[in-house]
């Protein structure tokens, strides 16, 4: 299956692992440059879901003594292979979806046309 390109000419495959490079920020920029091609808004939008969810959630745990500082040490290690993956995922032209975030971007995008 040939690679599509997005807006700019860009190879999609690129482009949907790059929205991962820096988590929720990438996500949010390529939401907003990439308005035509679907497979990028999608890892985009699910880049942003998840790494703004983790982001919070590491925030949180931060606050709780002990028990969060742990949870947060151990979320680490999980959040790096999650951004590995799903960086892999992209660039090998996968709409890999995460479980109930991957379905929950997909709604989000619905609205959002």
């Amino acid at each position: 299956m040939e690679s599509q390109t997005t807006v700019n000419g860009s190879n999609q495959n690129i482009m949907g692992a790059l929205t991962y490079i820096a988590g929720f920020i990438t996500g949010i920029v390529f939401l907003l440059i990439e308005k035509q091609n679907e497979f990028v808004r999608f890892h985009a939008m699910q880049s942003t879901i998840t790494f703004g969810g983790i982001f919070v959630l590491s925030l949180v745990l931060g606050f709780i003594p002990l028990i969060g500082w742990i949870l947060g040490i151990l979320l680490g290690p999980v959040t790096v292979i999650l951004w590995i993956v799903l960086m892999f995922k992209a660039y090998s032209g996968e709409k890999f979806k995460l479980p109930y975030i991957g379905e929950l971007a997909e709604k989000q995008l619905t609205k959002m046309k």
